[in-house]
C-alpha cells in the first residue's frame, strides 16, 4: 500500500492505495471534482522527495505526499 497525504489547505484525508506509480495516481484524483483543480498546482513528494515526472514508480511502504502552494510573507 502507498499513502497519500495532502498537505497545507488541502482538507483530505490520508489515502491507502495500491498503485505503482504517479501516473496510476493522477488517474484515481483526476476523477475526485475537488482534487482535480489542486492537482494543477500542487507540488508532489515521494518520501520527502520533490518529483516532477509521473512515471515514478512506488512500492509498498511509500509515502506521497501532494503539496499546494502556499503564500506568505
Amino acid at each position: 500500500m502507498v499513502r497519500v497525504e495532502f498537505l497545507g489547505p488541502i482538507q483530505k484525508a490520508p489515502l491507502e492505495l495500491e498503485i505503482t506509480n504517479l501516473s496510476e495516481l493522477a488517474i484515481v484524483l483526476q476523477k475526485d471534482s475537488e482534487m482535480s483543480e489542486w492537482l494543477k498546482n500542487c507540488a508532489v513528494a515521494v518520501n520527502d522527495t520533490l518529483v516532477s515526472s509521473l512515471y515514478v514508480d512506488l512500492k509498498d511502504g511509500d509515502r506521497v505526499s501532494l503539496l499546494p502552494p502556499v503564500c506568505g510573507g
